[in-house]
């Protein structure tokens, strides 16, 4: 399949990387907002607009965030016997409190629909997060046309209390990935399986 070179779209998809080391200087507000407007524009379920988002800048709570992850984490990695427990919570302190800057993208089921059995509810909770997905998918997008670099981390889903308790959230905000956020200070290359490999034709 061929694309055209200069089309500005497909300059964006293809040319995105996860970036994990950022220059020290400020993102400008403006610049954050318009990012945040890429993604309240996504689609979600029913129209429902299920996210939330917490914008980190301040080194403090960047510090106090990355101290309660770390102490979640290391209760887990203790439990299973990790090895090297101290070199990676120094690695996830480091990619936390370096970023110039942090997103936290929450869900929140308040508008959502709610169904009387288990089943049904799940699947509407499942469609909240998607919803949050495809946000925080505009949102890189947009971070990557603006020329800043950005990675998703997992780590909030591991420490939901911890996270919420440091950043003082509303009790309906589930917390589910953060997204760092900055000039970039690396070049990262990454390849995709073939189209044959994950796409069946019926």
């Amino acid at each position: 399949m061929v694309f055209q070179s200069d089309d500005a779209f497909w300059q964006t998809v293809l040319g995105r990387r996860s970036i994990r080391r950022y220059r020290p200087d400020a993102v400008p507000r403006v610049v954050i907002e318009r990012l945040l407007t890429a993604a309240i524009w996504a689609p979600s379920a029913h129209n429902r607009q299920p996210w939330r988002f917490v914008v980190i800048t301040q080194e403090e709570v960047k510090e106090r965030l990355a101290e309660a992850m770390a102490q979640r984490w290391r209760m887990d990695l203790e439990r299973d016997g990790v090895a090297d427990v101290e070199a990676r919570l120094a690695r996830s302190r480091e990619r936390v409190t370096r970023a110039p800057v942090l997103i936290l993208g929450c869900v929140t089921m308040k508008d959502m629909d709610a169904y009387p059995d288990e089943v049904r509810q799940e699947k509407e909770w499942v469609m909240a997060t998607q919803s949050l997905a495809l946000a925080l998918g505009n949102l890189m997008l947009a971070a990557y046309r603006e020329g800043l670099g950005s990675c998703w981390m997992c780590a909030p889903l591991f420490a939901q209390q911890e996270v919420r308790d440091v950043l003082r959230l509303p009790t309906d905000w589930e917390p589910q990935a953060l997204i760092s956020l900055g000039w970039p200070a690396e070049t990262r290359r990454s390849s995709r399986r073939p189209l044959q490999e994950v796409v069946v034709w019926k």
